[in-house]
């Protein structure tokens, strides 16, 4: 008899429907959770990005660079497709059935756009909301070929009409934000930007998506390059011993990202990249005034299929072509070549061969399980 009153109660009932809530949820297999969104789905952006902003932007390079128009125009029609690649790849993420992923392409080009300068951040928040909301109504109706793509772009473009000018905008305004500081403090913004675009680009989220939806280019871009160049070169430097030629190879053009378990069991062995970067950024910021001033994905990218370093050569002949820069001077190159690659290596091994010494990084701490 309790239990059946228990079951009449207004708190009894508020249960049954959250219960029900939730089963519904599980069922559509939608999550509300920072990894989902924040890990997953930024981390995909980035591959759409790459697939689509970064790699045309290369191609065009090269086929400027080579004289060869159909390579120009394979990069052109690339570069074109970057809001598209990013939805796409954010709901692939987030496992959206197929009439939900088809729909994205349309949501992506509308939040792109209207986005601005801040557009994948401005993708990135709109295609998580059109495809949960997708999701939620895919197959649910006898009409689920009309419902579905329509709940999902109508969604899509209405919020893309609403508010992805405000996010963009925002978004533009946090990286000027970030570029004015390092242009006026370069020493210690060269340093802070380094250390923290060069650890994001380590954890398991996207340092690249965090640089292309801020619009991070210039000093602060320069510097981002040296943090994640560091991060990169660096661990796949000290970790020679234990990983060899091919430990050298995954994460010094491949990810650091493969040292983060080794990381979560000792987290000194960040020492020497982090320390090493915030050495390297000032250095880019100040010495070299190294900018990045190519697509600002590759900011994020470090030596990452020398992807960092493509762009700065990329924004080397963008300045010339806007005439803001005569042309690609030897220091130029140096100073690419030091912080992206000698200084992490040197200073990284002699700060990884201290912590050895001291006992803070043990024998195989750095071993890759590849």
């Amino acid at each position: 008899m309790t239990e059946l009153n228990n079951q009449n109660t207004p708190a009894g009932g508020e249960a049954k429907e959250t219960s029900k809530f939730k089963a519904f949820l599980k069922r559509k297999n939608i999550e509300f959770s920072w990894k989902r969104y924040f890990i997953d789905a930024m981390g995909a952006m980035a591959s759409g990005l790459f697939a689509s902003l970064l790699i045309g932007t290369i191609i065009a390079t090269l086929g400027q660079q080579l004289g060869i128009q159909i390579l120009i125009d394979m990069g052109t029609f690339a570069k074109g497709v970057a809001g598209p690649a990013m939805a796409v790849a954010i709901a692939y993420a987030l496992k959206a059935p197929n009439l939900v992923l088809f729909s994205m392409l349309a949501v992506g080009s509308a939040a792109n756009s209207l986005g601005g300068a801040g557009g994948p951040l401005a993708v990135l928040v709109i295609a998580i909301v059109a495809t949960e909301l997708g999701k939620a109504v895919s197959k649910e109706t006898k009409i689920d070929i009309l419902v579905t793509p329509l709940v999902t772009i109508g969604v899509g473009v209405l919020l893309a009409t609403g508010i992805a000018p405000a996010i963009g905008a925002a978004a533009s305004a946090v990286g000027q934000l970030i570029m004015w500081a390092t242009e006026l403090h370069p020493f210690m913004m060269g340093m802070l930007v380094s250390v923290i675009v060069g650890i994001a680009l380590t954890l398991p989220i996207s340092s690249a998506a965090i640089c292309a939806a801020l619009s991070l280019t210039g000093l602060a871009g320069g510097a981002a390059v040296a943090g994640c160049s560091a991060q990169m070169v660096g661990f796949a430097v000290m970790s020679f011993k234990e990983n060899k030629v091919g430990g050298l190879i995954s994460q010094g053009i491949g990810t650091s990202m493969l040292q983060m378990g080794n990381i979560v069991k000792n987290p000194k062995i960040w020492i020497a990249p982090i320390l090493t970067s915030a050495i390297t950024g000032p250095v880019a910021t100040c010495i070299f005034k190294m900018q990045m001033n190519g697509e600002a994905i590759s900011s994020g990218m470090g030596t990452c299929g020398l992807v960092g370093q493509i762009g700065v050569y990329t924004g080397w002949l963008n300045d010339i072509a806007a005439g803001s820069k005569t042309g690609i001077s030897s220091m130029d190159w140096i100073g690419l070549v030091l912080i992206s690659f000698v200084l992490p290596a040197v200073l990284t091994f002699i700060f990884g061969q201290i912590l050895r010494k001291i006992g803070w990084i043990k024998e195989n701490d750095l071993k890759l399980d590849v």
